[in-house]
């Protein structure tokens, strides 16, 4: 059998983030044992792939996202040979497995920072991007983290100061370093050759900063928008960020990269951007599947409980991307682990019903680009209401009760209705974040037992979706209606084509289609093609 090398285009995959997922040796906290016990129920969704978020070891500051071994597993999520188990699996059930790379920085408590830190001239002393403080004491520049606090810490031992774009046990590397550069494909090249069939790049615009390290400009209300999901104001969001990310030498490297992957034929890469203007960045990192093959942003994701949905939500990045050229090719999500869950961002009072679930979920797989699902969103899963003592993330705590943060979305998956801590574990204790009442209604075994749930829509939908070429390959082309609240484009691929239009509020609407044609949607409803639920 001939591999299909561009596999990725056109498919859906499915986010997987461990913590949350399942747990198999009983301490309230999800493992890659329970997401190999799990493989089968993905594998019977119908997708080709699987993001799992980091699992690596990690003193879990930021849950993963801070690592402090790129090689190997956290013993909170298992050993090394859970994972060779786990790639065995899923290979032999069709899935492929994508694994979370975080290449801009490490935890503090990596050895590399620790031996950088010591001294001013270590052999890795300039691994991290280090700087003098000013005369008076104050920060190198003005440059802001995204987790609201001043992007740079002082360091008594070697009496500089070091930048961390996130939390401060994340400090960032520096890759005008070869070395780093070097260290860091190998670390790449370890999971390549365990088998994984590609690298999903946390926010990967951001590994080379100014060498210069001049201020940002500050932002104007004209700059348009921010390229971060959160909404209140705070001092990341007023800066415009042309010093410290999207540096013209980050596309040199992700050549380098771009090299090492073709050395694993049928490996592919996903690009997170995080930009002032992320769909031209996003275009420029994956123009004809080079350096990177296809990128995502959040802007189909922000936004907190309530928002209002409107056409241009979904059309305007997609269309601003198409104006760039069609030889880039996009991916798109509604939800992940650091956003408020899709349903509860726009289903509204109608968040519970599954008609709003179903409609929103066939609008993502019919749009043109690679699909990601959230775990939990082919149930229907809300954002969970986390009282503020039973809150982890550092962000959410950092700025409530304005933003919660992104626990209420990291709740773990509701397995069955009617056991401990609803299936997800055996643990006698708390699990490490609350699972609400609401979403025990929506458990697997449940949703199992009724044709008519957004589970076996999802499963119906996407084996429908494959054997509708237009949707996966196919143009799109956006037709105007007289309503905001209403979507309607078609998608065609040679000489077929498939109509979709998509009702995104509790009304009932009418659209005219042409001087004799229109079309009755009512609330919540849509149509695609010829597919009948």
């Amino acid at each position: 059998m001939i591999e299909n090398k561009d596999w990725w285009r056109g498919a859906v995959m499915y986010q997987i983030y461990p913590r949350s997922f399942m747990d198999a040796n009983g301490d309230g906290i999800g493992d890659l044992p329970g997401i190999i016990d799990k493989l089968d129920y993905i594998a019977s969704l119908g997708v080709e792939a699987v993001w799992i978020s980091p699992f690596f070891q990690s003193p879990m500051k930021d849950y993963g996202y801070d690592i402090s071994d790129y090689r190997s597993v956290d013993p909170l999520f298992g050993k090394n040979e859970d994972f060779d188990i786990l790639i065995e699996k899923a290979h032999r059930l069709g899935l492929k497995i994508i694994i979370d790379m975080v290449l801009s920085h490490t935890s503090d408590k990596h050895p590399w920072f620790t031996e950088s830190k010591s001294n001013r001239t270590n052999e890795k002393a300039d691994w991290y991007v280090w700087a003098d403080p000013k005369p008076d004491g104050s920060p190198p520049n003005n440059w802001q983290s995204c987790f609201g606090t001043s992007a740079w810490t002082f360091d008594t031992r070697r009496g500089q100061y070091y930048l961390h774009n996130f939390l401060k046990e994340q400090p960032d590397l520096n890759y005008h370093c070869e070395a780093v550069q070097e260290a860091t494909l190998a670390n790449c090249r370890f999971w390549l050759e365990k088998g994984v069939d590609g690298l999903r790049l946390d926010v990967i615009n951001f590994l080379f900063c100014d060498k210069e390290l001049r201020d940002n400009p500050p932002r104007l209300k004209s700059d348009g928008p921010t390229g971060v999901q959160v909404e209140s104001v705070y001092p990341y969001i007023m800066q415009q960020h042309i010093h410290d990310k999207s540096q013209p030498e980050n596309i040199e490297f992700l050549k380098r990269l771009h090299l090492l992957m073709t050395e694993f034929p049928g490996t592919m890469t996903l690009g997170e951007i995080g930009d002032d203007d992320p769909f031209r960045l996003a275009h420029k990192y994956t123009e004809d599947a080079y350096p990177l093959n296809t990128a995502y942003n959040t802007h189909m994701m922000s936004g907190n409980i309530g928002k209002k949905v409107t056409e241009d939500i979904i059309r305007s990045p997609i269309q601003e991307f198409q104006t760039l050229g069609d030889n880039s090719w996009p991916s798109w999500a509604f939800s992940n682990h650091d956003v408020v869950r899709t349903i509860s961002r726009w289903g509204g009072e109608h968040a519970h019903n599954p008609k709003t679930v179903k409609m929103f979920l066939a609008l993502l797989m019919s749009l043109r680009g690679t699909i990601f699902i959230y775990q939990g969103e082919e149930l229907g899963l809300t954002e969970a209401d986390i009282p503020f003592e039973r809150l982890n993330d550092p962000w959410g705590m950092a700025m409530w009760p304005e933003w919660k943060g992104r626990d209420g979305c990291r709740t773990p998956i509701p397995w069955y209705h009617d056991r401990r801590h609803s299936g997800f574990s055996e643990y006698e204790g708390d699990t490490w974040l609350p699972i609400p009442d609401t979403h025990n209604q929506l458990a697997v075994n449940l949703q199992e037992l009724n044709p008519q749930s957004p589970l076996h829509f999802t499963r119906k939908f996407i084996a429908w979706r494959k054997t509708q070429t237009p949707l996966i390959l196919g143009n799109i082309h956006f037709i105007d209606t007289d309503h905001e609240s209403v979507i309607c484009f078609e998608r065609e691929y040679q000489k077929s084509t498939i109509f979709c239009a998509f009702n995104m509020s509790e009304d009932d609407k009418t659209i005219s289609l042409g001087t004799f044609k229109k079309l009755h949607l009512k609330g919540f409803d849509f149509v695609c093609g010829n597919f009948k639920e």
